[in-house]
């Protein structure tokens, strides 16, 4: 049995704030924050006297990233944001030419394949929920790229990757998890995922300027590299200026030089902590506390955008209307209070490190503003 007390307690943020924001950006936990400071420390103190250490400290974290999804080490790419990441798939996929995707997506998963001059065609949702039934009809019997995201940024709704598996045909799937991983599980080969990306700094709770991304190798074998960088080769350290022979993993097309170590050793700690905790414990420990949250937000008054018809739909974030968001996030935030604002009202994470103090903070904060 997890103690969830004793876990918030490893979030300093929690002694200060009501922090209902990690679909922006994770707090850090004390154990995160230590990995990246004693490596600037080392640094600090040392130069460079660690970087073979370094290296080697990068690969236990490449093996507990792909752990994590349930990849294989070459597969994970260490990158420092979700942009990055899609951009290397885009990479690995630019000899296709046409792209499903959704009008509810964050632009990272839309935009750079336009501007790679693929044609993107846009699922509408119906009832904030993308069907499974209107993907089906526009894959239409013909290999194209899905690009989706995991949990929607826009209103939450969580698409359900085993049930998109089962209908992907000859497609290849692509999928933003930002809005998902550190908080639901991922599992790359039983969903059939070839590719994937995400940034450190939201669920995952590792802070801005880290992230990976994943690669299967049956598409790293059928794809070449657009960049490289000297450390993509067999032997970098030959400085061989005559002949090219490039490795065949992730890593040689994410980390094109010297590493981000700091942002390495970070996400590497917070997936450490949750393996530690178990990412299913983690899924229903989030899942309970917004299914609360959204009774309590109801049993209020407060209208709840994101689509809960179907428990299947729900994650760990709840939109909700407002008038005047960008006002009701200011008034929340003097009160300690940190949500975000959206055209619709605000959206509230529930992460594990939440509780029901939050809840009534945040309900006595909403509903002085209504008085």
């Amino acid at each position: 049995m997890i103690n969830w007390a004793d876990v918030r307690k490893q979030f300093p943020v929690t002694q200060s704030y009501v922090y209902l924001n990690a679909a922006a950006a994770g707090p850090l936990a004390v154990s995160t924050q230590g990995a990246a400071a004693e490596y600037y420390e080392l640094m600090m103190n040392e130069g460079d006297v660690q970087w073979d250490h370094w290296l080697e400290k990068r690969e236990q974290v490449r093996a507990r990233v792909a752990a994590f999804i349930n990849a294989e080490p070459d597969e994970i790419g260490f990158t420092t944001n979700t942009s990055s990441g899609m951009n290397l798939i885009i990479d690995a996929l630019e000899s296709q030419r046409e792209v499903i995707s959704s009008e509810l997506e964050f632009p990272v998963s839309t935009l750079p394949w336009m501007h790679r001059g693929m044609k993107v065609r846009l699922v509408n949702p119906v009832d904030g929920v993308v069907r499974l039934d209107d993907l089906h009809e526009a894959i239409d019997g013909r290999p194209k790229i899905l690009s989706l995201s995991y949990v929607q940024y826009s209103n939450g709704f969580r698409l359900d990757l085993d049930q998109l598996a089962s209908i992907k045909e000859d497609c290849t799937v692509v999928i933003n998890a930002s809005q998902a991983a550190g908080v639901f599980e991922i599992d790359v080969k039983r969903m059939k995922i070839d590719a994937l990306c995400t940034t450190g700094h939201k669920w995952m709770l590792a802070g801005y300027g880290s992230g990976f991304v994943y690669l299967s190798r049956e598409l790293q074998q059928r794809s070449r590299p657009r960049s490289i960088g000297w450390l993509s080769v067999d032997e970098p350290y030959a400085m061989r200026n005559n002949e090219v022979h490039l490795r065949n993993d992730a890593s040689a097309r994410a980390e094109l030089g010297c590493p981000h170590f700091a942002g390495i050793f970070a996400l590497g700690a917070s997936v450490e902590l949750m393996l530690e905790l178990g990412i299913r414990n983690i899924e229903e420990r989030a899942l309970s506390l917004n299914r609360r949250l959204t009774e309590r937000l109801i049993g209020s008054g407060w209208q709840v955008l994101s689509p809960l018809q179907d428990e299947q739909f729900r994650s760990a974030q709840t939109l909700v209307r407002t008038d005047n968001p960008s006002q009701v996030v200011a008034a929340l935030a003097e009160n300690k209070v940190l949500v975000t604002e959206k055209p619709e009202g605000i959206r509230i994470a529930t992460d594990f490190f939440n509780n029901e103090d939050d809840f009534d903070q945040l309900l006595e904060s909403l509903n002085n503003l209504q008085k």
